[in-house]
């Protein structure tokens, strides 16, 4: 199956999944993650009308974007970040989904170029608690927003997840009920994003809020990280 084929099929299965839980139609963006897939792989997706990619190795993203600077592409990180990758991440991304800590909301916003928007953030929440990833807990979720929204060359937008996972389709359906209205209790209008939801959860994301769904494998094919660029 080609990469349009295969992007032809997610788009049916969001499309689907917004009707099934009364969703709004065109409510969730279908992000294409693209981690160790060449540049030609992005550009196939693109002609196909895809337009959000997102990237989890700063090298690797860094030299996609310059292959492919011809193409009007939103560019989101959503990997671990590092503070010495926040200046490259604040001058080449257009949405950032995995800031845990104010430190990294305070480079990114100090590291800003004034002739762009304000960088688009989500606030990574370990919503399952696991010591292998990143993210805030839950508590520690309005303290950091009420800090970050202070922070001029930033735009808080909303949330990201990537809970522990589950076969069950109520139990994937869990972490993501407990982090929407988690947010909603903040009473923020501003944050409108809900990053969560792959390719092996996407209905339980759309189901309870998602306004991001991260897809690789199923539209890219399996992953190759040998020799991958960090």
């Amino acid at each position: 199956m080609t990469i349009t084929q295969r992007l032809k099929q997610i788009r049916s299965q969001i499309s689907n999944a917004e009707l099934a839980f009364n969703r709004q139609p065109g409510s969730v963006l279908l992000l294409a993650v693209s981690k160790t897939k060449p540049a030609e792989d992005l550009a196939a997706a693109y002609q196909s009308g895809q337009r959000h990619f997102g990237e989890n190795y700063l090298q690797e993203a860094l030299g996609k974007q310059q292959a492919l600077g011809a193409y009007d592409i939103t560019w989101h990180f959503i990997g671990p970040i590092q503070s010495n990758k926040t200046k490259a991440l604040a001058t080449h991304f257009d949405w950032v989904h995995s800031v845990d800590s104010l430190k990294i909301a305070r480079r990114l916003s100090d590291q800003r170029p004034a002739h762009l928007p304000p960088l688009n953030i989500c606030l990574q929440v370990n919503i399952s608690d696991e010591q292998s990833k990143s993210g805030i807990t839950l508590d520690e979720l309005p303290e950091l927003c009420e800090q970050v929204v202070k922070l001029p060359k930033l735009k808080l937008r909303g949330v990201m997840a990537i809970p522990a996972p589950q076969d069950d389709f109520e139990r994937q359906r869990r972490p993501y009920k407990t982090l929407y209205q988690a947010v909603a209790k903040l009473g923020r209008p501003e944050l409108d994003t809900f990053s969560f939801g792959m390719t092996g959860d996407l209905q339980a994301a759309i189901a309870e809020g998602s306004t991001i769904v991260r897809i690789g494998t199923a539209l890219f094919g399996e992953r190759n990280y040998a020799g991958k660029l960090v």
